[in-house]
């Protein structure tokens, strides 16, 4: 999730370590990412993809019935979370559910907490005097190394394998490997190196470069090399789903994405959950999370989709789509 401060984080720790590590800007391309990717001139492609699933059995259910009752087409994985078996239990079941793994190295709620997957012994600079993550973002740019960042990304990786999850893609919870740019360069070796999609924005960047400013640059840079790689890329994300706890206004929101959204490849990204009893004990974002599972599942949205034209795709697509790609060029 990326929300306001966590972009106030980022922003402010990007410059104690020195803005000018990012880079100078990229110019756009040309093309889409979704026009390079073999759709026609002019598409406008989304994933609408569910953070957190592993989380809590309430956001198991929600990611869960977003998919498979409403639009979203993607989701990602907690693997340091209690709840991962269940999660990877379903997908036993339901093996065509594009499924990543959210890469967690914070730990933010004040009683549920988890710790990293490779140890506390491992990486020690990722840990509180809990023996949990930090609670922030901020604290792991200043006491965990890339080193740490690395094993921590690979023993997730690893615990997706032996659950026998086929990751269609990484991404970063709180945004956490995009706070620092020797964070985000161990992302993308182990993307790299395993093939398995990242996400990074690179093209147009329609909202996240209003979000982030500083991430442009480096995303460009960092979006092209994945690309050059092998992997896909996409042109955007849109990530500002928090304070939106009104249904109504969440559905709205969704909707004016749609109607406005540029030609191109973008995430939207929700946490679908449906609160039970006891998820008032582990956060007040209860009905935000509940917000983005009604406006998934409202039949306006889906009507809007069919309406402007828009194609809704997953990461394991995007991935089938570059491996075509590689494979004409041979």
């Amino acid at each position: 999730m990326m929300n306001d401060s966590v972009f106030a984080a980022i922003t402010v720790a990007t410059v104690a370590l020195g803005a000018a590590a990012w880079g100078e800007a990229a110019g756009q391309a040309e093309q889409t990412y979704a026009e390079r990717l073999g759709w026609p001139a002019g598409s406008r492609v989304v994933i609408f993809h569910i953070d957190d699933a592993g989380m809590c059995h309430d956001a198991n259910v929600g990611v869960i019935e977003a998919i498979e009752n409403g639009v979203a087409t993607s989701t990602s994985i907690m693997f340091p979370c209690a709840w991962v078996s269940e999660f990877a239990k379903y997908l036993k079941d339901h093996p065509d559910v594009d499924a990543g793994a959210h890469l967690t190295l914070t730990s933010e709620w004040k009683y549920y907490r988890w710790g990293p997957v490779a140890g506390k012994a491992a990486v020690p600079g990722l840990v509180d005097d809990e023996g949990c993550f930090w609670p922030d973002v901020k604290p792991v740019m200043l006491k965990g190394t890339p080193d740490e960042v690395e094993t921590e990304i690979r023993a997730q990786v690893d615990r997706a394998e032996a659950l026998g999850i086929e990751l269609t893609h990484l991404d970063s919870h709180m945004a956490t490997l995009f706070s620092s740019y020797p964070f985000f360069e161990r992302y993308l070796k182990v993307g790299i190196e395993k093939q398995i999609p990242i996400l990074v924005p690179a093209g147009h960047m329609q909202h996240i470069a209003k979000d982030v400013p500083l991430l442009a640059d480096v995303a460009r840079q960092m979006g092209e090399k994945a690309w050059e790689a092998g992997l896909p890329v996409v042109d955007d994300i849109h990530a500002e789903s928090y304070g939106w706890k009104d249904a109504g206004e969440k559905k709205t929101k969704v909707i004016e994405f749609l109607r406005t959204l540029q030609p191109g490849i973008t995430e939207f990204v929700v946490h679908c959950t449906k609160p039970g009893p006891s998820f008032e004990h582990i956060s007040d974002s209860g009905p935000t999370r509940h917000a983005d599972l009604l406006a998934m599942t409202d039949p306006e949205v889906k009507k809007v989709i069919e309406e402007e034209g828009i194609i809704l795709t997953t990461w394991r697509e995007l991935k089938k789509r570059r491996d075509a790609m590689k494979e004409k060029a041979q």
